[in-house]
């Protein structure tokens, strides 16, 4: 195993938002709190202790206990539910959808860097614990966006009606796809544990928050994962005054809207709020709230409540109050003793619109951490990269640009068109200082013919650049198919694949790998040859 780290920006596959940030670049610190960095983590660890209530520990422990009661749980595990009791524990969290056998590669870089963070800082802070969270995205309802994977090119999906909190949602037909993965799967011993782990969690429990949970649990119990469900009465009832809050004032609304304006004048917004950002959640629903002609209405029934009826509802039934994307990430933070959020640069661009909300809410804003991201190389590929003298930065170039820079390297023709169009465009510059002195027509006329000119050098190197890739057909072929294994759809694997197809072909060793290389706090990108 070898574990190489390169800039982020050097992959060519990461927003200028997240660029900034990890730059630390002054138009972007408005948006955030404190730098992940061991100073910034010092001073997080100072503003939750004296902000997070010992009450709001005690029901988390015991939420905890209810939602594993069933489950087989790690020592490890147990351990540090317990320790989310005492004043100076505090959580690491990551969170993902409840994608179907947990869909993407970067499920486990998520939660292998909250992992390793947590580790990290249990050696810089001795008198503190830390506990890694998984925070399952149980209350979603975007089914389409979770119910496949990818497994060697091919969609494994499942098929069943949308509809409510995916959480929630029966495994009935599962068995179904099982036998579709399984026929790809082979005998191996890597394969007969994936299916296994497929069929104990899908087949053995009820709903997709359980399976998804036993899944997890499986393939990271011996670091002392936490994993939590936000569908639950009890944590409900410590997010009351908030949905209350949000019901009467419309607060997040005003404040986001607020920070957009500040944010979109040097980036793009990834989420826009609305005026009541929690949805009602119903068995087989979720659906907006809204407030119309001085009424609350849930879009799409015939729900009604007047304001003292739906904040009546909110005490007796606050397991039916859902917050949306804008108030996910407050409602995670009242609950748990959360220092850092690791994300995707998607996740952690929606959450720099929220600083504004939480300080209004007086809710310390957590660290905001860029999660790790990796590509897999095995010895056979990186050796296919040496021998057609590709670098790392290189491999994750556009194609045509990949193709163009090695053809060139390639050939025996020493022909540098940008040379003769910088050559021609210095002489053009001397022929404007003389046309300066005459009239606008014969300005004009230089112009023209400048462009003119460097467009015909141009099409040459385009002409040349098409002969010399027919030329050396054997040197483009051999380029493409090794970079579309790498990236395939020449998008970053990690959004690509699902976790199957390396622990077919590694075992358990992978993850080994991964909690090995994964340095959360290095701010880079991890290529990791196997």
């Amino acid at each position: 195993m070898k574990v190489t780290q390169i800039p982020f920006k050097n992959t060519g596959f990461f927003s200028t938002t997240m660029l900034d940030y990890l730059e630390e670049k002054d138009t972007i610190k408005s948006f955030y709190n404190n730098f992940p960095n061991i100073t910034g983590f010092h001073n997080q660890i100072e503003e939750k202790e004296k902000s997070f209530r010992l009450q709001s520990r005690l029901v988390l422990v015991d939420a905890l206990k209810n939602q594993y009661d069933s489950f087989e749980v790690s020592e490890k595990t147990q351990e540090n539910i317990a320790l989310l009791k005492l004043k100076n524990t505090f959580t690491i969290t990551t969170g993902h959808q409840l994608n179907l056998f947990t869909g993407p590669l970067y499920f486990l870089y998520k939660i292998i860097s909250a992992i390793n963070l947590a580790e990290e800082l249990a050696q810089k802070f001795p008198e503190k614990n830390f506990v890694p969270v998984y925070w399952m995205a149980t209350e979603d309802h975007d089914f389409d966006e979770i119910n496949y994977f990818n497994f060697e090119g091919k969609k494994v999906k499942w098929n069943r009606e949308d509809g409510g909190a995916v959480g929630r949602f029966s495994t009935d037909g599962l068995e179904e796809v099982l036998n579709v993965f399984a026929n790809q799967l082979g005998n191996s011993k890597n394969a007969k544990y994936l299916k296994e782990l497929f069929s104990k969690g899908y087949l053995e429990h009820n709903n997709l928050a359980d399976a998804t949970r036993f899944i997890a649990n499986d393939l990271f119990k011996e670091y002392g994962l936490v994993i939590i469900d936000g569908d639950d009465k009890d944590l409900k009832n410590l997010f009351i005054p908030f949905v209350k809050d949000e019901l009467e004032n419309g607060t997040s609304f005003k404040e986001v809207s607020k920070t957009i304006l500040e944010l979109e004048k040097n980036y793009k917004i990834q989420v826009n709020p609305r005026e009541i950002n929690l949805f009602y959640l119903g068995e087989n629903s979720r659906e907006r709230i809204i407030f119309e002609d001085g009424v609350y209405k849930v879009n799409n029934t015939v729900i009604t409540f007047s304001k003292a009826e739906i904040l009546k509802e909110v005490e007796v039934n606050p397991l039916a109050f859902s917050p949306n994307v804008i108030m996910r990430p407050l409602y995670q933070e009242i609950i748990l003793p959360n220092l850092c959020y690791l994300g995707g640069g998607g996740e952690m661009a929606y959450w720099f619109e929220l600083k504004r909300y939480f300080e209004k809410v007086e809710v310390p804003f957590p660290i905001m951490l860029l999660r790790n991201s990796v590509q897999v190389l095995s010895k056979k590929q990186q050796k296919k990269l040496n021998n057609l003298h590709i670098s790392h930065e290189e491999m994750f170039s556009n194609q045509h640009e990949l193709l163009s820079k090695k053809v060139i390297e390639n050939s025996d023709i020493e022909v540098d068109f940008n040379e003769k169009i910088q050559f021609l465009e210095n002489q053009f510059t001397d022929l404007k200082e003389v046309a300066k002195k005459t009239d606008v027509s014969f300005v004009n006329a230089v112009n023209a013919q400048e462009k003119k000119q460097i467009k015909g050098l141009e099409n040459l190197q385009k002409r040349l650049l098409r002969a010399e890739k027919r030329r050396q057909n054997d040197l483009v072929e051999r380029i493409v198919a090794l970079q579309n294994e790498i990236l395939p759809n020449q998008s970053l694997e990690e959004r690509q694949r699902n976790f199957s197809e390396h622990y077919l072909e590694y075992g358990a060793s992978f993850i080994e790998a991964l909690k090995v290389s994964l340095k959360p706090l290095k701010l880079e990108f991890t290529i990791l040859e196997m």
